[in-house]
């Protein structure tokens, strides 16, 4: 697989770019450097980019608001690469759409093995509109997922992309339809990765899914809260939530 999958590094420092590059290039992966953001914006809008290893921190226009614009283009995997122990950047990191996110200093085998992880979502998400039309279509709650397209559709007609991350969980939560899921359960199944018990990425992408569905996070229908213990997904709106 690493020889058809094109890896887009952003940093402008030389030594981390360098880095990074040399060592998915030695893995055989096709890789593509960038210095800022606005350079690997125009790489990315005519190349079918696989992965994006960037930095948060760039001159001029951020990798957040980078993030942000490749969300709109495609369904690229994103890690963000950050200077900053800094618990709110992550999450913001996420916010905007990203993936991952890691610090420097960094281990490079660590950065590949969540790499591996993600490409191989993106590839199958990429391959899934070869199912039959029925099979395409799942609808809950007034809303209609899309999973060729990776949108959904939610009760008024608002069409929204799905990020990989909230995509990944929301199908988790349509397996689990009805049961409390526990947040450890869930990174689980939507990482396949080791992570900290402090870890809020499964909250930030419930937070994101209950904007797109528009299920009012001090009042949810879709996605319940379950406190101390996870989630609850319901396909029927709780009419006594």
């Amino acid at each position: 697989m690493p020889r058809d999958v094109k890896v887009l590094v952003v940093d402008d420092d030389p030594v981390t770019r360098s880095c990074l590059a040399e060592y998915f290039a030695a893995e055989h992966y096709d890789v593509i450097v960038a210095e800022t953001a606005e350079e690997a914006g125009r790489i990315a809008s005519t190349q079918d980019v696989d992965l994006v290893l960037l930095d948060i921190r760039l001159p001029g226009k951020d990798g957040l608001t980078l993030t942000r614009e490749l969300r709109v283009l495609s369904e690229v995997g994103i890690i963000l690469v950050s200077g900053r122990q800094d618990e709110i950047e992550r999450i913001v990191g996420l916010e905007c759409g990203a993936d991952e996110y890691v610090t420097k200093p960094f281990n490079p085998r660590e950065i590949l093995a969540r790499a591996k992880n993600l490409i191989r979502r993106v590839k199958q998400a990429r391959t899934l509109p070869t199912r039959s039309a029925r099979e395409n279509v799942v609808v809950f709650a007034g809303c209609t997922l899309h999973i060729d397209r990776r949108r959904v559709v939610d009760a008024d007609g608002g069409e929204m992309e799905l990020t990989e991350g909230e995509f990944q969980l929301l199908k988790a939560f349509l397996r689990h339809a009805g049961q409390t899921m526990t947040r450890d359960h869930l990174m689980d199944m939507i990482r396949n990765r080791e992570w900290a018990p402090n870890d809020r990425t499964v909250d930030v992408l419930v937070g994101r899914l209950r904007r797109k569905l528009k299920d009012n996070p001090a009042n949810p229908r879709i996605i319940l809260t379950v406190h101390g213990v996870g989630y609850r997904f319901m396909p029927v709106p709780d009419e006594r939530a």
